[in-house]
């Protein structure tokens, strides 16, 4: 998924990760993938979290950040990210919303200024990518 995320232009200039061992681990794999990788902030507030939890985590986010990366758990991160969806590819948020595998990779875009201001269904899934849909595409 780093790679692809390299790839793609999709380096993050921060990130938020959960305190867990086997988020720190995806952090560490992922951040490898970036020639310079952002600062991470290791969040005891997002193990295990509802996704008013991991909202109150993302509105720190100071405003001059443009792009954020959230490395969690389920159902926490599949709630929160269906809830901020409000446009986009419908048949990608379909996919999303019934399942979120683990190191999937959903690109939300928001036109808020501040990371305080998010609210329910303000977003647009750019893309959701699966590590298994990642597996079948040639290199």
């Amino acid at each position: 998924m780093g790679a692809y995320m390299a790839r793609e232009g999709l380096v993050p200039e921060r990130a938020i990760v959960s305190s867990a061992a086997r988020t720190r681990e995806t952090w560490r794999l992922l951040s490898q993938a970036f020639a310079n990788p952002p600062p991470a902030t290791f969040d005891d507030r997002i193990y295990e979290a509802e996704p008013e939890e991991i909202l109150a985590a993302i509105a720190e986010v100071p405003a001059n950040v443009n792009k954020l990366l959230v490395v969690g758990h389920n159902p926490g991160f599949q709630d929160t990210a269906s809830l901020l969806t409000g446009s986009g590819d419908k048949p990608s948020r379909a996919l999303m919303a019934a399942k979120f595998p683990t190191a999937a990779l959903a690109v939300i875009d928001f036109d808020c200024a501040d990371w305080s201001a998010l609210a329910p269904h303000t977003g647009r899934l750019d893309r959701f990518v699966t590590p298994r849909a990642l597996a079948s595409q040639p290199d």
